[in-house]
């Protein structure tokens, strides 16, 4: 079996595993799936509430989904690993870091989905930050299609001060895609301010729609490609991708 062969196999074996523990621990659902482009790059922009993040939101997706992650979870062997063979690359939380924003501009360029968290750290209430300048960058060097992602219900889960997770309610939802074509009439830094201000904007209206919904008793769900909320993929059709 070719590399490439096992590493997708390697990436659904670890994904299904994923999935039954979000499944049984935080009755994790998923909504917007089919506006993530189903090839082609494109870069999602999520909030940031756990440690679990990235695997929330990969759970969800048929296609792989590299991801850009604090360097110092690549400290431990083993740990780093795992999370290499899972497409995950370093970057420096201070600063833009040009070496993580060169690699994650040729993934997209190579037509991958990149995840991203560019509030910078994980939140320490609940609510979404403002999205730091180097997500904005990537987004014009690159010029594909932006996904808001918004997770909700991670943060009362598993919150930054407490040490090991509990049981609960989790989804993540996908927003329309953003161009970056729209902004490009305006001049360059105030381009990517403007990106990031409607990325923001998005992902609070994402997430007020959830509450919204969650407060409503879910008489409605945010609407998936079937309109209803969606389970992720099946392990074999994930392997065959």
């Amino acid at each position: 079996m070719r590399v490439g062969s096992l590493q997708r196999w390697w990436y659904a074996a670890c994904q299904f595993l994923c999935e039954l523990g979000v499944l049984l621990l935080f009755r994790y659902r998923v909504w917007g799936r089919g506006k993530v482009p189903g090839r082609g790059g494109a870069l999602l922009v999520s909030n940031h509430q756990s440690f679990f993040d990235p695997v929330l939101v990969a759970v969800g997706l048929p296609r792989q989904v590299h991801y850009l992650a604090r360097e110092s979870l690549f400290r431990y062997a083993p740990f780093r690993w795992l999370i290499r063979s899972l497409n995950a690359f370093p970057v420096r939380r201070e600063g833009v870091d040009l070496g993580a924003l060169r690699k994650a501009v040729a993934w997209l360029e190579r037509g991958e989905l990149v995840l991203v968290f560019p509030e910078g750290t994980r939140t320490a209430d609940g609510g979404i930050r403002p999205l730091r300048r180097g997500v904005g960058l990537l987004a014009r060097q690159a010029e594909v299609p932006v996904v808001p992602v918004v997770i909700d219900g991670a943060f009362e889960a598993w919150p930054r001060h407490r040490l090991w997770p509990r049981p609960g309610r989790v989804g993540v939802i996908f927003g329309e895609p953003v161009g970056w074509e729209a902004f490009s009439g305006v001049g360059g830094r105030a381009a990517t301010e403007r990106l990031l201000e409607r990325l923001r904007a998005l992902q609070v209206e994402l997430r007020e729609r959830r509450l919204g919904l969650s407060a409503a008793g879910g008489r409605e769900a945010p609407r998936g490609r079937g309109g209803r909320s969606e389970p992720a993929e099946p392990l074999a059709r994930r392997a065959q991708g």
